[in-house]
């Protein structure tokens, strides 16, 4: 329940502030243009706050906070009073009316662009992608990627942590192949890469992009020392204690913890013998895994309980912090490369190279927003960029009842130099309509298999 409030609680605020933003920017520059708002309202429904300021606007706070919308001054809605027809949006030019309906999409990228500006003032600490194990056999590796290898760029793009490599990588889902560079383990020497995708499996839900490729990121070495225990366990039942040190599993000798993993996970139920070094003197406990049933109907033996990990070196680690000029220019840097990624993976999800399936909805969203504000203000802010972004693009989207639509009628009309016919409208927003409703029924569906 508490983590339901919190996903909820940052999905309303996040939602909040990208609608502003948003709307905003119809405002903002429909007020350049000569346009009369008659009302700037967050949300629909039932308003919660209203005000009417100097400038004669409207301004609203309403109790459903699934979007916003600026009315503006238009005939084709109301009649309008002779002396103020010139402010009117239809009585506005074309390029005017267009940079009016654009400046919402343009508002949510200008605002990605802000985010992260701030998140590289404050700083984020990332791990540089440096791969530690590469699958045999697999498309990494019949492309010649090696252990100690550090990716440097993903088609093109450049990729200075983890994030960045994982993001370049899920943008190539539906394509043949792939270019990657990476710079060789202990040297600077930096060679060229092509992975095979032809045959390319990637489930979003269940899989990382980086194992269905055959790599692993590095990690520091997995110690066989005891750092976390469960309360309640079988390891506290067996009489384990922090700083117990894991040396054999009924008499055969560990050196490794994927062996006792595989020892615990083997059996379920059944008792082990474990003997431990606690303070230089071993010790042997008796240690009866429970029963842990997983998806595919298999049980597999727990016992709860964590080792230590040795420390990341300091080299592996980076902080990508900078002044306000280089942060400014990263912002935009990264906001081109989040804008030039989704495009691309919309176009394949009209193309079907992407399947639907790898569509979300809000509840992904609502659960992305609250693990990004539980880490804190600069993850948080990340996302929002993200999802800024993603709004922005759909918006544009050539569908009547979207702003792309509406550029789209625009377009139209300036070619033909009349505007498209109110009937030839009305078909079409039913249309768009109908489409966006499938869309978002698509993905509440795949929200739901989610969780």
């Amino acid at each position: 329940m508490i983590e339901f409030i919190r996903n909820l609680s940052a999905f309303l605020v996040a939602l909040g502030i990208l609608i502003a933003v948003h709307e905003f920017g119809h405002f903002w520059v429909a007020r350049r243009c000569g346009v009369y708002v008659e009302r700037f309202s967050i949300g629909f429904g039932k308003a919660l706050f209203n005000r009417v300021g100097k400038d004669g606007t409207e301004y609203t706070l309403a109790l459903i906070p699934l979007g916003g919308y600026v009315k503006m001054l238009d005939e084709r809605v109301a009649e309008v009073p002779p002396e103020k027809r010139h402010m009117a949006f239809n009585n506005k030019k074309i390029w005017q009316r267009s940079a009016i309906v654009a400046a919402g999409p343009m508002a949510n990228f200008v605002f990605a662009v802000f985010a992260y500006w701030v998140v590289y003032l404050i700083g984020v600490p990332a791990l540089r992608p440096v791969i530690g194990e590469v699958a045999p056999q697999s498309i990494a590796a019949k492309a010649g990627i090696l252990p100690g290898m550090e990716l440097k760029s993903v088609s093109g793009l450049e990729t200075s942590d983890w994030e960045s490599a994982n993001m370049a990588l899920i943008s190539q889902i539906g394509d043949k192949q792939v270019v990657v560079t990476a710079q060789e383990p202990d040297s600077s020497v930096v060679v060229s890469r092509t992975l095979d995708l032809t045959d390319w499996s990637f489930d979003p839900e269940s899989q990382r992009v980086l194992t269905t490729l055959g790599i692993s990121p590095f990690t520091p070495p997995i110690t066989l020392t005891v750092s976390q225990l469960v309360d309640n366990s079988a390891a506290i039942d067996a009489g384990f204690k922090l700083n117990d040190k894991i040396v054999a599993v009924d008499n055969k000798s560990v050196t490794q913890w994927q062996q006792f993993v595989d020892a615990v996970r083997s059996h379920p139920g059944k008792t082990l013998q474990v003997e431990v070094l606690r303070d230089g003197e071993p010790v042997m406990l008796s240690l009866t895994p429970r029963v842990k049933v997983e998806a595919d109907g298999k049980e597999v033996g727990y016992v709860g309980l964590a080792p230590s990990i040795e420390p990341w070196p300091a080299s592996y680690k980076v902080n990508l912090k900078f002044g306000p000029i280089d942060a400014a220019i990263k912002a935009t840097e990264k906001t081109g490369q989040l804008v030039s990624l989704t495009f691309d993976m919309v176009t394949k999800l009209v193309t079907g190279d992407v399947a639907m399936k790898n569509l979300s909805g809000p509840i992904s969203i609502a659960k992305g927003a609250g693990m990004t504000a539980e880490f804190g203000l600069v993850y948080f802010l990340g996302f929002l960029a993200l999802i800024s972004v993603n709004l922005g693009i759909v918006n544009l989207l050539p569908l009547p009842v979207l702003d792309g639509g509406h550029l789209m009628f625009f377009a139209i009309e300036a070619v033909t130099r009349r505007p498209v016919s109110e009937r030839i409208q009305d078909i079409g927003y039913r249309v768009g309509s109908a489409i966006l409703v499938a869309l978002m029924a698509v993905a509440l569906f795949n929200d739901f298999t989610r969780l």
